[in-house]
């Protein structure tokens, strides 16, 4: 399964590109600009997976920083500083990883 079984691949495309300077990400607009704010739980647990790179049931810090090619292979990484924000905004137990519930409640609160 892909991104774009999931969501618009023009969504993908205009909420990636909305954000290609360094230090300028947001998950809550970049989270509604690609459509997953209005998909059922079910959709939004399966971004996870495919957004889980490793299989380990959590996006941990390393894969966070790639979050933006899970939705489109030609976009840039988030930088240090975007990678710690969107951890620490998604990380609700402290174990520095985000589970498929945090994602879910990151999304929600888009």
């Amino acid at each position: 399964m892909s991104m774009t079984d999931l969501l618009n691949a023009e969504d993908i495309k205009k909420a990636v590109g909305a954000f290609t300077a360094v230090d300028s990400f947001d998950h809550k607009k970049f989270f509604q600009m690609v459509g997953l704010k209005k998909k059922s739980p079910d959709d939004i647990k399966k971004v996870f997976h495919i957004l889980d790179k490793d299989k380990s049931g959590f996006i941990e810090e390393d894969e966070l920083g790639f979050i933006l090619k899970g939705f489109s292979p030609d976009a840039r990484d988030l930088s240090v500083k975007e990678t710690k924000t969107l951890m620490a905004a998604g990380d609700k137990d402290g174990d520095g990883k985000i589970g498929v519930d945090e994602f879910s409640s990151l999304v929600a609160e888009s």
